[in-house]
């Protein structure tokens, strides 16, 4: 049997055009065929025919002086016909700016690689296609979350870039630019989670806010949902199995900050405790919510406030180099056993910047004694989260998920002093 040529990249890039504009052209006619109006420019063929001409116009001239010449001609004959459309009080300008992206489909198939052209396609596609979702996320998108957006973007694209790769300490490793870098992880976890918990599920279900509020912070989630088992009418059963799924996520949270950074001889260690325990929360979040039923249904739950302000992020930095000078004192002075009772009394206060900075840190401490840090002060963080838990919803049906942080606190400790005997 003779052996097939492969296909020409020419004929793949002309199918690819020909079939892209011919798809984007059936996704306008069918946004017009739903929208009940007439958006003016263009039919399927037309668009089809526009794809094909910019891709002839690049591959005759590859300077592309041809094809700006085509471009400068459509622009003006879009023009025309959009005036013509804006005499007779149609306003829309959409089918005139895809017929204009749909010219580029030509070049983008000759000059660029694959992926871009399909990635340049879905997204035109997502626009048409998922109106409905977008005007739904427009009307609910709050005026602050440009700044918000802004805020994250000089912290990720203007910040970090400027600080040096300089050591900050002698007994500090991580530099400027790892320090602001670990910053911008965390707060770009709470704030996906932020977003998600706003926008794509505004619901505020108490099981989704310990989920992506774990995400966010287990402790500030389990604060929330304390003082919401304490308002009547809410259905406690799921108030407690969402503490429990809080702490849950918690573990999965630090995992992946752990790994993300660079840690993966950390991570692999800490890979079975947090395993057991995280499993461990889901089972006796599942029972929790699975029990006998309570008085009132799923009353929805205030919101976390998003992550992404400056006081936070120096805060965190802050914290970093105070908790790496107070690991390095007490290691100096008390060894290991000193790191241990350090990192109960963390678990008290914000864990994260602790115990990356432990993980950053020239500490003469191996990487065994390092991963019990961790899990003694996240250990201690579950028993803050149950008193919370206690203190603030003052209901007994959730006393359960206190308990089970209680005792998730005792087993972290247990594992670290059988794991170290």
């Amino acid at each position: 049997m003779p052996n097939l040529a492969p296909l020409s990249p020419l004929l793949v890039a002309f199918i690819a055009t020909t079939l892209f504009g011919f798809v984007i052209g059936l996704e306008l006619h069918s946004y017009r065929r739903a929208g009940g109006q007439d958006l003016g420019f263009g039919t399927t063929r037309t668009f089809t025919l526009l794809a094909v001409l910019g891709f002839t116009l690049t591959l005759l001239d590859p300077s592309l002086h041809l094809y700006a010449f085509g471009l400068v001609a459509v622009t003006v004959l879009l023009a025309l016909n959009y005036w013509v459309r804006l005499r007779a009080g149609q306003q829309s300008l959409l089918a005139t700016l895809i017929a204009l992206l749909v010219f580029l489909i030509g070049p983008l198939s000759l000059r660029q690689p694959i992926w871009l052209l399909i990635l340049y396609v879905v997204v035109i596609l997502l626009l048409l296609g998922e109106k409905p979702g977008i005007r739904r996320f427009s009307d609910a998108f709050r005026s602050s979350e440009a700044a918000t957006l802004a805020k994250f973007l000089i912290m990720a694209g203007l910040i970090l870039p400027l600080l040096p790769e300089r050591q900050i300490a002698p007994f500090l490793s991580v530099t400027y630019y790892q320090l602001w870098l670990a910053v911008i992880v965390v707060s770009g976890i709470s704030y996906l989670s932020y977003l998600a918990q706003t926008y794509f599920f505004p619901s505020r279900g108490a099981l989704l806010t310990g989920l992506l509020g774990g995400l966010y912070s287990s402790t500030a989630a389990t604060v929330v949902l304390g003082r919401q088992a304490h308002e009547p009418g809410g259905d406690d059963r799921t108030l407690a199995a969402a503490i429990v799924l809080a702490t849950a996520m918690m573990y999965l949270r630090l995992f992946s900050l752990i790994l993300i950074l660079g840690h993966d001889a950390i991570a692999w260690r800490l890979v079975i405790p947090f395993a057991v325990l995280f499993a461990g929360s889901l089972g006796v979040a599942w029972l929790l919510h699975h029990g006998p039923a309570t008085v009132g249904g799923e009353a929805g739950v205030p919101p976390l406030r998003h992550p992404l302000e400056f006081s936070t992020a120096v805060l965190f930095a802050f914290l970093f180099v105070v908790f790496a000078a107070l690991t390095h004192w007490v290691i100096g002075r008390y060894g290991t056993t000193g790191l241990h009772l350090l990192s109960f009394a963390v678990g008290f206060t914000d864990i994260d910047p602790f115990i990356l900075s432990l993980l950053a840190g020239r500490f003469h401490v191996d990487e065994a004694g390092l991963a019990a840090a961790v899990i003694v002060a996240s250990g201690s963080n579950n028993l803050l989260k149950g008193l919370y838990a206690v203190v603030l919803s003052r209901n007994r049906r959730v006393l359960p998920a206190a308990i089970w942080l209680f005792v998730s606190c005792l087993l972290s400790l247990v594992y670290v002093y059988w794991h170290g005997s």
